[in-house]
């Protein structure tokens, strides 16, 4: 098994008599694409300002590359790179001048400038003011300046957000290409389809507290409703039926339809990742 490149043990995190995160335990492996989910106020944020060194938490161990959070965090911030959801951009220089002076405090070749800007299909505005940057191009400069040093660690906040299709899919080739070269990826999405798109496991996160943790494939097939959809003719009229297959009879019922009934379709109830998070959170992921 690869190592842990993220250790979360009984992490606690309080703020006066509100406690954010409850004995939250995960691991995330080097090499490994990890989704984050959970609705609003279950604790997300709170937990990867505690990873980056932004938040101290209560109580529990936290570690990053192996160093302990936050008494090592001279030591573990090289190796993360950390992708907000809002831009905090110079907006007077260029896309090239903010890259430029990232590369400076990371003591990264400059060289590596051009490479990022090509890899986010920035190289033709490299050199217009960010200030003139759509949205999405904002994200991708964004994007670009966390991967110049080649961080072992990535956290993603919404990497997706305010791109269009063509950048989306961008985005998320970068990010399976990032973890094909070794780094581990850490992200947060609003985005039902991308986590199943990109997601080697999937941790979901709700009051705080760790819920379940699996890949997508296992979440959809362990959680998916065993129902069928019939559709037939009877005494001239179309009839539709719903068929649980959990039940005796309903199975029966089924035999029932094929075998008597001018059967027209019969197909299984679709089930996606969406339906998976309601199912377990009770809530909608806004």
């Amino acid at each position: 098994m690869p190592a842990p490149a993220i250790e979360i043990d009984n992490l606690v995190v309080r703020f006066g008599r509100f406690t954010a995160v409850n004995g939250l335990s995960l691991n995330v492996n080097e090499g490994e694409l990890f989704g984050f989910l959970g609705p609003n106020g279950a604790g997300k944020t709170t937990t990867i300002r505690v990873l980056i060194g932004c938040q101290r938490p209560t109580s529990g161990s936290v570690r990053v590359a192996g160093f302990q959070i936050p008494s090592e965090f001279e030591q573990a911030k090289h190796q993360f790179g950390y992708v907000p959801d809002t831009e905090n951009h110079v907006e007077e220089f260029t896309g090239r001048e903010n890259l430029e002076l990232f590369a400076r405090l990371y003591s990264v070749p400059l060289s590596e400038v051009n490479e990022a800007l090509a890899r986010l299909e920035l190289s033709e505005a490299a050199d217009v003011v960010v200030s003139s940057y759509s949205k999405g191009m904002r994200r991708k400069l964004l994007i670009a300046r966390e991967i110049m040093h080649r961080p072992r660690i990535l956290y993603f906040d919404e990497p997706t957000a305010n791109l269009d299709a063509h950048s989306t899919q961008l985005v998320r080739q970068l990010l399976r290409e990032l973890v094909s070269d070794g780094a581990t990826v850490f992200l947060t999405t609003h985005n039902m389809e991308e986590v199943e798109q990109v997601c080697d496991r999937v941790a979901i996160l709700c009051r705080g507290e760790l819920v379940e943790c699996d890949t997508p494939t296992n979440f959809v097939t362990r959680h998916a409703l065993r129902i069928v959809k019939t559709q037939f003719e009877q005494d001239g009229l179309v009839v539709r039926e719903s068929i649980d297959l959990d039940l005796d009879n309903q199975r029966e019922r089924l035999a029932e339809i094929i075998r008597n009934e001018k059967c027209v379709r019969v197909h299984s109830q679709e089930f996606d990742f969406q339906d998976v998070f309601l199912k377990i959170t009770g809530q909608a992921y806004t």
